[in-house]
């Protein structure tokens, strides 16, 4: 069986000022992805069909099932009816690391937290990162989600998905990847960093989402020191970057941005941020 194309067009009534008309549209395609390591089911994600295999690497790793792509000795992605199987097989020593982060998720994409059956995980610690990093320009900061938009085909078909992308001071965005779930946006991303040996702190996570909570804990399980968001953080999260030691950018929207937190990888001196 074929995997699904991450898009498929649907015909619709375009209604307006008392109109009508016959249009075709391109919308995202939405499917249950199976976390499955060692022929057992660790979670079930709905996402985009497409990189697969960075999303496989990227969960694996920002969950703490492992810590090293090289520890995932095996990875298949198989069909099934119902939906897609990544398969894994990972190093012994792992299994009980496995066995602390047992989760089902079966949920909207967007709920992040679904199914964690403690509340030590929820808040669990994260990684110091004190204050290695980069040093941004304002400018680099400003026109980070803009430049991220060049890296947005599917968005840019569809207007339904969101991106992840990972910025280097000098050279723009390198990488991104997509998916209608912000959290699997950045997981694909993670994935394929980790992959191809990009190092999280030589730059900035770029986010056309919110910043939630686990947004943050995966950038700084991944070792990243900044993100850049579009939009707003929530309170919690940027207490978890406050914590962690992460540069917190949000509504970076090409003239400007909001800077909530270690403004030392700023640099122009902004001495009024806490």
């Amino acid at each position: 069986m074929t995997l699904p194309t991450p898009a498929q067009t649907a015909r619709a009534t375009h209604v307006r000022a008392g109109s009508a008309s016959a249009v075709t549209r391109t919308l995202p395609e939405e499917t249950a992805v199976a976390m499955v390591y060692g022929g057992s089911t660790q979670a079930v994600m709905m996402a985009t069909p497409s990189d697969l295999e960075d999303f496989a690497v990227g969960f694996s790793l920002t969950e703490g099932i492992v810590t090293d792509p090289a520890q995932i000795e095996r990875l298949e992605v198989l069909a099934h009816p119902k939906g897609l199987e990544a398969q894994m097989w990972i190093a012994d020593d792992r299994t009980e690391a496995l066995a602390a982060r047992r989760r089902f998720m079966a949920g909207p994409v967007g709920c992040g937290l679904c199914g964690i059956d403690s509340l030590d995980e929820a808040v669990r610690a994260l990684p110091q990162l004190g204050d290695a990093g980069p040093v941004l320009d304002a400018g680099q900061i400003a026109g980070a989600t803009e430049a991220l938009r060049a890296w947005q085909p599917l968005h840019d078909q569809t207007r339904a998905v969101h991106a992840a992308g990972f910025l280097v001071p000098g050279r723009g965005i390198v990488l991104a990847r997509e998916d209608v779930g912000r959290h699997n946006a950045l997981d694909k991303l993670i994935g394929a960093m980790a992959r191809q040996g990009v190092d999280a702190g030589t730059g900035a996570f770029v986010l056309t989402s919110r910043v939630s909570t686990e947004m943050v804990q995966k950038c700084a399980i991944a070792g990243g020191a900044v993100i850049i968001a579009v939009s707003a953080p929530t309170a919690h999260a940027l207490r978890l970057a406050q914590g962690a030691g992460i540069t917190l950018a949000a509504f970076a929207r090409g003239d400007g941005f909001d800077l909530f937190s270690h403004p030392q990888r700023l640099r122009a001196e902004v001495s009024h941020v806490a």
